[in-house]
């Protein structure tokens, strides 16, 4: 869903964009904020210092009022030095800027999907006070970012006579962390969050359990993770929900838990076997791939004919609503994979009988939907409830006004798909979002690596999803593509996937940043430029300037060039016309 904007709001910037030209950024500006706002102008290159007594005024409310404090000490402590130095007139004999001044119209806005994050920041050549104006507190988080990345050098400067109205794209803009096949501390989450927030990127998609382990402490079923965590070392409690939560609110981001089922299930069997079918038998019994008990080893999903089924799942599902405050929850529904079901004898009874795999799916969803409903939540599915080859529920089992489904296979083709069905969709198509592909598979034991080969083979080394997404080619993503206006609205956002085979938390920053970044900037403002063109050339010089930003700020981002490109600019284009 893109964001609606005001007509007033619309004929303001086209105003603005007749009387000041849109600012054509280049590493020389000083005005390099990630991701890039709608619309600066800025007339002239002129700069001055902060004052060492620099301050921030804000109405108060409890989750902006720590985001002041820590801006505050960001703008005062960074002195970030750019690579290559600003082109602008600091003036030192221009009074120092004094004060940081935020308005705020809507105090009250909770943060939830479609919260409006417009904020504008007018930092005038004269007087002693910017001013940042705000709709909700969650945009005056994102314009207090903005304000960060505009400050830089020792003593501190920043640019004046500069105004900038920003808004997002999308309201929807995600990454989704697997906690499950590798433990991450809390620490790790932490982290990320605030680099989410630093990007503007407003979703953690927390996938916190599945087949490999169940790490969330819940507490009415707690041997759930008593039984099937790593250890008791690697388990969330509810007091480290609670703090991931809180640091979210701080930052603007929301935290949305999935508890993937009735797929991915098979760490739930440590603590009752009796609801899980194929749990802890080999994933691929047989040469035939289409007699495997699961897609990767790990086996087990539940068993919607067993009722003790959905008195454990509706614990979960309550404690899990009780400790995160999002209104959307996520069921996962993936991956639903037949040979599994048809291991299990009471299973096998009911195919037996004339029931099919789809029914069973149908059963279970018919059993829980309901269920997440009447806590207020909206159910997010993975695209397969309803698209997958196999097993599939109708339609009518998933209520449009009460199902979201986020797509991951076939690009802007199932996108199209979920939206012509009438459905919203979240996009993390594993062709343009995925960040663990391309780093080979994880398999041990396998024969495809016995012959000597040359080493350039396609199979060799190959994971499911290669080749290894460029942030070139996640910022050139249209999430949109093919879509007409219509179906374009249904589209709440993306989300980049970090899966967690091969990544655990001494590669999660590198795995994660700056690719995430790119992203982050499509989702936000776009990959276009001013004449419509797509503007990753341009970008890729603002991207390695923040990266080493975000590295300065202690996110261990990996480098998309060497140092000598940077300070060479232009010099390691593709053409010397881009």
């Amino acid at each position: 869903m893109r964001i609606c904007i005001s007509k007033f709001a619309i004929i303001f910037i086209i105003c603005l964009t007749f009387i000041f030209p849109p600012l054509t950024l280049s590493l020389k500006s000083a005005v390099n904020v990630w991701p890039k706002p709608r619309l600066v102008s800025w007339p002239k290159p002129l700069a001055r210092f902060l004052s060492a007594n620099f301050t921030i005024n804000s109405p108060y409310h409890q989750h902006l009022a720590p985001a002041v404090t820590r801006y505050l000490v960001l703008v005062r402590t960074e002195h970030y030095h750019p690579l290559i130095t600003p082109s602008v007139n600091v003036s030192a004999s221009a009074p120092p800027l004094q004060t940081l001044s935020i308005n705020i119209t809507d105090l009250a806005a909770p943060l939830q999907h479609g919260v409006n994050e417009t904020y504008s920041l007018s930092i005038s050549e004269v007087g002693e006070t910017a001013y940042l104006i705000a709709e909700t507190p969650w945009g005056a988080m994102r314009g207090l970012e903005t304000f960060s990345q505009l400050v830089w050098g020792n003593p501190s400067a920043i640019p004046v006579g500069l105004y900038i109205w920003d808004a997002p794209l999308f309201a929807h803009r995600g990454v989704m962390l697997d906690t499950s096949r590798n433990y991450y501390g809390v620490a790790d989450i932490l982290r990320t969050i605030e680099a989410m927030s630093a990007n503007k990127v407003n979703v953690f998609h927390w996938h916190v359990t599945d087949s490999q382990s169940f790490p969330l402490m819940v507490p009415s079923e707690p041997e759930l993770a008593a039984k099937g965590s790593y250890g008791l070392d690697m388990i969330y409690s509810p007091s480290d929900v609670a703090k991931i939560v809180q640091f979210g609110l701080e930052h603007g981001v929301r935290i949305l838990p999935e508890i993937d089922s009735p797929g991915h299930t098979g760490s739930w069997a440590e603590a009752y076997p009796e609801i899980v079918a194929c749990a802890n038998m080999f994933w691929l019994p047989g040469s035939d791939w289409d007699d495997r008990f699961a897609s990767e080893p790990g086996t087990g999903q539940l068993n919607p004919l067993n009722q003790k089924t959905y008195k454990v799942l509706e614990n979960v599902i309550r404690d899990v609503s009780n400790l995160f405050p999002e209104t959307f929850y996520h069921g996962g529904a993936d991956e639903i994979i037949p040979g599994c079901w048809k291991a299990d004898p009471t299973i096998q009874s009911f195919l037996s009988n004339g029931g099919t795999l789809s029914q069973l799916l149908e059963k279970f969803i018919n059993s829980t939907l309901p269920y997440i409903i009447s806590l207020n939540r909206t159910a997010v599915y993975w695209e397969d409830v309803l698209l997958d080859d196999v097993v599939k529920v109708n339609s009518s089992f998933l209520p449009r006004e009460h199902t979201i489904l986020q797509t991951w296979n076939n690009g802007s083709n199932n996108t199209k798909k979920i939206v012509q069905a009438g459905y919203q969709t979240i996009v993390s198509s594993s062709e343009f979002y995925y960040l663990d592909c391309g780093h080979g598979d994880f398999l041990g034991n396998d024969s495809l690596y016995d012959p000597q080969t040359t080493g350039r083979d396609p199979k060799d080394g190959k994971s499911w999803c290669d080749p290894f997404k460029t942030w070139q080619t996640i910022y050139n993503y249209d999430i949109t593509f093919g879509l007409s206006e219509d179906e374009a609205r249904l589209v709440l956002g993306g989300e980049v996937a970090l899966w967690s085979e091969q990544t655990d938390p001494t590669v999660l920053d590198g795995r994660l940043w700056p690719r995430t970044s790119a992203m982050a900037e499509t989702l936000w403002s776009g990959n276009r430029d001013e004449a419509g063109r797509k503007r990753s050339a341009e970008a890729t010089d603002r991207l390695n300037e923040w990266r080493y930003r975000m590295v300065s700020r202690g996110v261990k981002a990996e480098p998309i060039q060497p140092l000598w490109c940077i300070r060479n600019p232009g010099m390691c284009n593709a053409s010397p016309f881009s």
